[in-house]
Order: C-alpha cells, then structure tokens, then sequence
C-alpha cells in the first residue's frame, strides 16, 4: 500500500518535528529541513493544526510544535487529518455500495488485509517511527 503525497509529508513533519526536539519551529525552517514547497507544506501544518496534532504558536517568536507526546500520536490520525483514509480501507475495486451484505468479488479477502492495514496505522505512534533515527533522512 502506497501513501499519497501529502500523507508522507505529514508524518515526516511530524516524525522530524519529533526527532529534533526543538520546543517550536518555524514554517520556514520546516520548509528548508524537509525541502517541501512553500504554499504545500503551509497548508500540511495548518491542517495538522486544525486536527491539534500540531498547535501553531503566534506571534512574533511563534511557530509549531507537537500538541501531544510522540507515543499519543499515530499514523492513522495524521493521514486522517490530511486526507479521507477511507480511500485506503474501502472497496479494493472502489464500489460505492461494497460491504459484507452486498460484497465485490474480492472483498472477502481484502477485509482481513484492511483490517490488517488499519490496525497498523491506528497503532503505530511516531515514537516508534523513531526507534531507527539513523534511516531517517531529512
């Protein structure tokens, strides 16, 4: 399973936000660090935000900072926050009306890998994503 774009951004400036420990960072310094454009990563923060994942500080010295430890934060929240996850976890086939009542020819045997899939993201936190820094490249 591969995730978008904006969803790998979001948990890198999470995890790099994580990682560096610095009490707030700038917008500016987030872009420059993490080599995002401008006007992308602004709209990734004001989301984060919004979703209190993130809580932008204003004023002259603002900035951003994790609004919670890295152990109460998790995948499936930030790619949540930044778009619909159900585009992952519904129909493999992508039917509307797909369900156990009504199943696709496949869903029997997408529901245990979805499953499967959303209990990962729902349990992993950004501490774990953590335990490796080394690979971490920003």
């Amino acid at each position: 399973m591969n995730l978008s774009k904006t969803a790998k951004y979001a948990i890198r400036v999470v995890s790099y936000m994580a990682l560096k420990n610095q009490e707030l960072y700038s917008a500016s310094h987030l872009i420059q660090a993490l080599d995002v454009s401008d006007k992308y990563l602004k709209r990734i923060l004001t989301v984060l935000s919004n979703h209190h994942i993130i809580k932008s500080v204003q004023g002259r010295y603002g900035g951003f900072r994790l609004n919670k430890s890295t152990e109460n934060i998790h995948l499936y929240e930030i790619i949540n926050a930044v778009e619909d996850i159900d585009k992952y976890l519904g129909c493999v086939l992508g039917f509307a009306e797909c369900s156990c009542e009504t199943p696709c020819s496949l869903h029997h045997n997408w529901m245990p890998i979805r499953q499967e899939f959303t209990a990962f993201l729902e349990n992993t936190s950004i501490s774990e994503v953590l335990k490796n820094p080394e690979v971490l490249k920003f």
